[in-house]
């Protein structure tokens, strides 16, 4: 079993923002599985289906970012996941727009997400994939840009990486971390 978060602030507030670039991959993913995420516990959205023969859980926390850990533990414990086999989705400003990056482990950096995570599984060893949203290029602060409204043509280069990590997602259920690394780390956002 797998568990997959993408973190986020809730949609009805944040929709179409760079700082739920992980809400949004988990979306696609559930639109193209056929993965109903409609039940509400665990301070969080989520569902449950197969992808690759493997069950897995979509969850997207409820809990605004800087809390994103409480929400993860509580399904982790519930299901009893190991933490390799959790799988967080979140956006990254150190990479280019577009761009994805996949880790088994890490720092959490500047995201507020990544450390509430960290902290509550006690652990900075879990699977991670970024998707890069850049730095501001303007004189507004990084809160500013991060829930910032996403111009048309700046978000068709966002929705290339969500596909990108989509697919990284799934090539790690179904292939393994690895594999998944060597295939899409350091990848441009697929032209198309």
């Amino acid at each position: 079993m797998y568990l997959i978060v993408g973190l986020g602030n809730p949609e009805k507030d944040y929709s179409r923002t760079r700082h739920n670039m992980g809400f949004d991959v988990i979306n696609a993913i559930a639109k193209e599985q056929e993965i109903e995420i409609s039940r509400s516990h665990f301070k969080g959205l989520y569902g449950s289906g197969m992808i690759e023969g493997e069950k897995v859980i979509l969850l997207k926390p409820q809990t605004f970012m800087n809390l994103s850990g409480e929400s993860i533990i509580e399904v982790k414990n519930f299901y009893k996941v190991e933490n390799d086999h959790i799988i967080i989705i979140s956006d990254d400003i150190d990479l280019e727009p577009g761009t994805i990056r996949i880790r088994k482990k890490g720092g959490p950096g500047t995201h507020n997400g990544m450390k509430s995570v960290i902290h509550y599984l006690n652990s900075d060893d879990v699977p991670r994939v970024r998707v890069g949203i850049g730095i501001p290029q303007n004189d507004e602060t990084l809160m500013e840009y991060v829930i910032g409204h996403i111009e048309d043509d700046e978000y068709e280069i966002l929705q290339k990486g969500i596909q990108t990590a989509k697919e990284a997602v799934i090539d790690i259920v179904k292939n393994g971390i690895d594999h998944a690394m060597n295939a899409y780390n350091g990848a441009a956002a697929k032209e198309g």
